[in-house]
C-alpha cells in the first residue's frame, strides 16, 4: 500500500502517519548519502548498473535537438550523468531530491565533472518534493525516477505532478525494485534480502536499520499490475513495464499524450 485516506502510510511493515514516513525517509537517506552508490553495487552485484543503462536505453535522448529531462529522487546524479553521456550537446538534465545530503553528494560529483569540461552547466540540483515539484507544467521532454518512488508517502500525487512538469510528448520512466516471478529465485532472494544486506549496511554503510527499512519497503510496493494503474489514473497513456533479471526489478513507462 501507499498512502490512505487516513493520513498514514508504509514505512517498511510499520504503518506510520505521512509526515513520520516522510521524515524518517530523509533520516535513512541523510545516514546512507556518502556510501549510497557503493551500497548499490555491494548490494545488487553491480547489476544495478546493467538495469540503469536499460533504462538509458529507452529514454533514448535527442542527440541533435534540444531535450530536457527531471530525474527524481536522484540526488547522487548517478541517472543523470548516464543521461548526459548518452544525449547531445543540448541535453539538459535537471536533479530533484527531497534530501540535501544527497544532492551535496551530486553536486560534488557534478563540480568535478565540470572540471573536466565534460558536462559545463548542463546539469543543475534542485531540492524538492516529489509530491509537489517546484517547477513549471510541460516544461521536460522526459522524467525518470529511479528506486525513489517506493519512498514517497503518497505515490499518487507523485504520479499526477510527473504528468504535470512532463511537455505533451513527454515519457514518464520508472526503475523500481518489484516482484520476483520465478518460486527458486523468490526464495533465494529473500533469505539475501533480509538477512545479507541489513549486514552489508552495518558494516560498510554503519547503518543496518536503515537498510532493512530499504528491504521492507520493496515488499510493500504495489505489484507491477496495481502500479501501471496508477499510472494511467494520473493520466498517462500506452502504459506498459518490462521486468528485468527474473521480476527482480521493473522498468515502467507512460506518456503524456496531451
Amino acid at each position: 500500500m501507499s498512502a490512505a485516506d487516513d493520513g498514514t502510510a508504509d514505512f517498511g511493515f510499520e504503518r506510520v502517519s505521512l509526515a513520520e514516513k516522510q521524515g524518517r525517509v530523509d533520516d535513512v537517506f541523510r545516514s546512507v548519502a556518502k556510501r549510497y552508490d557503493v551500497m548499490n553495487d555491494l548490494m545488487s552485484g553491480g547489476l544495478h548498473r546493467a538495469w540503469k543503462s536499460h533504462l538509458i536505453g529507452m529514454l533514448r535522448p535527442g542527440q541533435n535537438r534540444p531535450f530536457r529531462h527531471l530525474d527524481v529522487a536522484g540526488g547522487t546524479g548517478d541517472v543523470a550523468f548516464r543521461v548526459l553521456e548518452a544525449g547531445g550537446p543540448q541535453t539538459k538534465v535537471t536533479v530533484l531530491d527531497i534530501n540535501e545530503a544527497m544532492l551535496r553528494v551530486g553536486q560534488e560529483r557534478a563540480d568535478n565533472r565540470r572540471a573536466g569540461t565534460r558536462f559545463g552547466d548542463r546539469i543543475d540540483f534542485v531540492t524538492g518534493n516529489a509530491e509537489t515539484l517546484p517547477l513549471p507544467e510541460d516544461t521536460f521532454d522526459a522524467y525518470t525516477i529511479a528506486f525513489g518512488i517506493r519512498n514517497v508517502p503518497r505515490i499518487d500525487m507523485a504520479l499526477k505532478e510527473a504528468f504535470r512538469v512532463l511537455k505533451p510528448g513527454g515519457r514518464f520512466l520508472c526503475l523500481e525494485f518489484s516482484r520476483v516471478d520465478l518460486p527458486i529465485l523468490e526464495k533465494i532472494y529473500d533469505a539475501y534480502s533480509f538477512h545479507v544486506i541489513p549486514r552489508i549496511g552495518a558494516r560498510v554503510a554503519g547503518d543496518r536499520e536503515s537498510y532493512r527499512y530499504l528491504v521492507e519497503s520493496i515488499r510493500k510496493f504495489p505489484s507491477p499490475g496495481r502500479f501501471a494503474a496508477m499510472i494511467e489514473e494520473a493520466g498517462f497513456s500506452r502504459v506498459t513495464h518490462r521486468v528485468l533479471s527474473g521480476g527482480i526489478v521493473a522498468i515502467h513507462s507512460g506518456w503524456k499524450v496531451a
